[in-house]
């Protein structure tokens, strides 16, 4: 049975949510990386995936600009890199360098993995989506990486700042 609630509260209850971290290269060369949760398979042929970026934010004019992006799933090892990542601006750092993030050359786009997530996906951008204060950007993914060490879990949201992983099947 459901009862009324405010979207606030209705918000609040789903949990848990998944955690990705964005990287475009930005005007000044930079790889700037964005903490996210909103993203999605959007076509599977052929691959695309779709994430949503605050129209403030520094890597929305990254992601415009070069046109691409790689989707890096972090695995629960990461999660010092993924709060730096939320929490921090790349218009004035380089967020990786000082964060210390472990990354390794993209294969396809001109990015960085992020080499101890569980998974890595280069993307051209597709197409742009307003959708009042964010842009949804779709990614034709173009190249895949994964860790290879196949326990290696992911990161997830629980809600109130707590974050874990799932436990495996």
């Amino acid at each position: 049975m459901q009862k009324p609630a405010t979207n606030d509260e209705a918000l609040a209850r789903r949990f848990p949510e998944q955690i990705a971290i964005a990287i475009a290269r930005d005007a000044q060369g930079k790889h700037n990386p964005i903490t996210i949760s909103w993203t999605m398979l959007c076509s599977h042929e052929p691959l695309m995936m779709a994430i949503a970026v605050g129209k403030q934010r520094h890597s929305y004019e990254a992601i415009r600009n070069s046109g691409e992006f790689v989707l890096s799933f972090p695995s629960i090892n990461m999660d010092r890199d993924l709060m730096f990542h939320g929490k921090e601006s790349g218009r004035e750092m380089d967020k990786l360098a000082r964060c210390g993030t472990a990354t390794q050359p993209a294969t396809a786009v001109n990015g960085v993995l992020l080499a101890d997530s569980v998974a890595n996906f280069e993307c051209r951008l597709e197409s742009e989506h307003e959708t009042g204060d964010h842009v949804i950007f779709v990614g034709r993914v173009i190249a895949a990486h994964m860790h290879e060490d196949a326990d290696v879990r992911r990161i997830y949201s629980l809600g109130n700042e707590q974050r874990g992983g799932l436990p495996t099947p």
